[in-house]
């Protein structure tokens, strides 16, 4: 095979990284050691394929790989248990087994990853690590913290999961609700990162947003009674409803107010419309997810864009500002209201949270605050704010969107 080993190593990666860490915890019991060994098998792959070449399935290689490694590392364990010498055995003769992925595994694998033990801020960065396959810096973009911090609570989680000696395993159906939230989040989190990417030169990494959707739809089966996971996999099928329409041929990204509707999927989303439903029987009043559900709701039954029902849009913005208050949402509430009352109001809500602090170093508040500034024809203040989104954005595809805005504007 001559493809560059790198590059393939990265996409199946993308694509088999939580399934991979998913199989080898499941045979060791280990999440911890199971990423360390998938994270050691990478290196291994990179000088291996570029000697030898790329096998044919990579999955399998890179997951017998780390099985080894972790057979490896009990042996050097000096109080290697018979337990660990009967497991080590079983994964020899394994090690060398097709690679059947098992669904259920990575499920598994984002509950043993927000278990009670850690903190919800661990619990969130070590899932995005095992579970998303993210790297630290694009998981320290999504949560808007400093690297370091990301560094630091993964390590702590990993140190607190194997203090806590914390098995491999479905929890009891009764542990569910208490590790819903944070599950949901984190799919939420790894979904979000598909339907716009914080780096990279993708604006969509749909491999990353169908792993979260199938996830979602999983937890919604297991939870029937939980309004939350319904609404979750309502926001994620109505969003992901546009997909077709969001990149054009060469990867561009293409605004909303410039899509093709025609080609957004209207089967999935009658399927959002009816998890959203389903959320509203099952729920006592619409949560955060429902809202944002029911936002995107609003734009897909929209039959253009000028057409948008933006002063309901604000009003779900201004719901859901009271019920899961963040700069994000202000930030986005604010968009709503310079499409229904204009963009003057809109700046002034910016500009407060600019006053407020938030959203410090990210490239969302410049982005908003040019693209009103310019629908206000201050022209040369917009291409500033435009081109400072462009600098602190991590997507190169974004970037580009940017530095055409600021090219485009008049004045």
């Amino acid at each position: 095979m001559s493809a560059d080993p790198r590059r393939v190593l990265e996409a199946v990666w993308r694509m088999e990284g939580a399934r991979i860490v998913a199989a080898v915890a499941k045979a060791t019991g280990d999440v911890v050691l199971a990423e360390d060994v998938a994270q050691e098998a990478i290196v291994e792959a990179l000088g291996s394929w570029r000697e030898h070449g790329v096998p044919d399935n990579p999955g399998a290689w890179l997951t017998a790989v780390a099985k080894r490694r972790a057979v490896d590392a009990w042996r050097r364990r000096s109080a290697l248990d018979e337990r660990h010498r009967a497991m080590a055995h079983d994964l020899s003769e394994l090690a060398a087994d097709a690679w059947e992925p098992i669904d259920d595994d990575v499920l598994r694998l984002v509950f043993t990853a927000c278990h009670p033990a850690l903190s919800r801020e661990s619990q969130v960065a070590l899932s995005l690590r095992v579970v998303g396959g993210l790297t630290t810096v694009e998981i320290a973009r999504m949560l808007l913290v400093p690297v370091p911090t990301v560094q630091a609570r993964i390590t702590r989680a990993k140190k607190t999961l194997q203090a806590a000696k914390v098995p491999f395993e479905t929890p009891d159906p009764a542990e569910w609700p208490a590790r819903l939230q944070t599950v949901l989040s984190v799919v939420y989190l790894i979904y979000t990162e598909g339907y716009a990417a914080t780096s990279g030169d993708r604006w969509v990494r749909a491999d990353l947003a169908d792993e979260a959707l199938r996830l979602g739809r999983m937890l919604a089966g297991l939870m029937p009674r939980e309004a939350d996971a319904w609404a979750l996999l309502a926001v994620m099928e109505l969003q992901a409803s546009r997909f077709g329409a969001r990149t054009d041929a060469g990867g561009q990204p293409v605004l909303l107010a410039d899509q093709d509707r025609a080609r957004w999927d209207r089967a999935q989303i009658a399927r959002g419309r009816a998890a959203l439903a389903r959320a509203d029987v099952v729920g006592r009043g619409r949560g955060a997810y429902a809202l944002q559900a029911a936002i995107a709701e609003q734009h897909a039954i929209a039959p253009t864009f000028a057409d948008t029902d933006w002063e309901q849009i604000v009003v779900l913005y201004e719901v859901l500002g009271r019920i899961a208050p963040s700069p994000v949402v202000d930030l986005n509430h604010a968009v709503a209201v310079s499409m229904s009352v204009g963009p003057g109001t809109a700046l002034a809500m910016v500009d407060r949270l600019i006053a407020q602090g938030a959203l410090r170093g990210s490239h969302l508040i410049p982005s908003v605050r040019g693209e009103l500034l310019a629908q206000l024809g201050r022209a040369e203040e917009a291409r500033a704010e435009l081109l400072a989104a462009a600098a602190l954005t991590g997507n190169e595809r974004e970037a580009e969107v940017l530095r055409a805005k600021a090219a485009a504007v008049g004045g």
